[in-house]
């Protein structure tokens, strides 16, 4: 019995079947923690939706950038980008029980000394006050205008420190901004949404989320992926594997038990 930390997949699924082979995984004994980024640039998002859901209780996923840019296309806030590879979840006749599916997966999960979310946390959040805020965000996501919700994340450029003061609509636009696209910080606190390289490039003053000086979550175990240009990092408290599979790197998992890691060419 494992559980198994999988990076972002982004409609590789020849490569994630080839991974699940290579770990062994029993749907009846082992579970799979997908940290999202499931659909889109590679070439077959529906399949990989298919093959996830299919697992049933075996798999748990949480909510990434790239789900929320399919909820986006598909209720009509935004319109698809040359680079997206999600034709075939939007035009498929099942298309309403993926839309549904996707909107109902959570923005965090946690278990036992882990946590899995897909990009980061704030700094000022315990891990019981980020359980706490992604279901709220989920609430909004989930009940009857996700739109609106969606809207302003989309069009949301300008990064904002997270404060429990903010309005309700600012608080959570910020918030799953956080969860999902987050990867540097400044000095000061606030997100930096621009630099995605490695962190050995980053500019003066902007530091990796996790080594943030103070974070509350730092006693907990964070899973992520979202970050290719980090790849694959174990540290005591951290566990990042976004290794850039659809980049034509690895798709990589890591058994949380023991921190053994596999991988399969991208």
């Amino acid at each position: 019995m494992a559980t198994y930390a999988i990076g972002d997949v982004q409609g590789c699924c020849e490569d994630l079947e080839r991974l699940l082979e290579t770990i062994g995984f029993d749907t009846d004994k082992d579970t799979a923690w997908f940290v999202g980024d499931l659909v889109n640039r590679g070439p077959h998002s529906l399949d990989v939706l298919r093959l996830v859901e299919s697992m049933d209780d075996a798999a748990v996923c949480v909510l990434g950038n790239h789900e929320l840019h399919l909820l986006a296309c598909a209720l009509g806030v935004r319109r698809h980008k040359r680079s997206d590879t999600l034709s075939r979840v939007l035009r498929a006749k099942s298309r309403k029980k993926w839309v549904e599916w996707v909107r109902h997966l959570p923005l965090l999960h946690r278990e036992g000394g882990h946590v899995l979310v897909h990009a980061g946390l704030a700094p000022e959040w315990t891990v019981g006050d980020a359980a706490r805020i992604a279901k709220e965000v989920e609430h909004a996501l989930q009940g009857k205008n996700p739109e609106a919700l969606l809207q302003r994340y989309s069009e949301s450029t300008k990064w904002r420190r997270y404060q429990e003061s903010m309005g309700k609509k600012e608080r959570l636009t910020t918030a799953l901004k956080y969860f999902t696209r987050l990867r540097c910080l400044r000095r000061s606190g606030t997100p930096d949404g621009d630099f995605s390289g490695a962190p050995d490039h980053a500019p003066r003053g902007v530091v990796p989320w996790f080594e943030f000086e103070g974070r509350r979550s730092s006693r907990s175990t964070i899973v992520f992926g979202h970050w290719a240009a980090l790849g694959l990092r174990l540290d005591k408290r951290l566990v990042a594997v976004d290794t850039g599979c659809v980049w034509g790197r690895a798709l990589t998992a890591v058994r949380l038990e023991d921190r053994a890691v596999f991988q399969v060419s991208g």
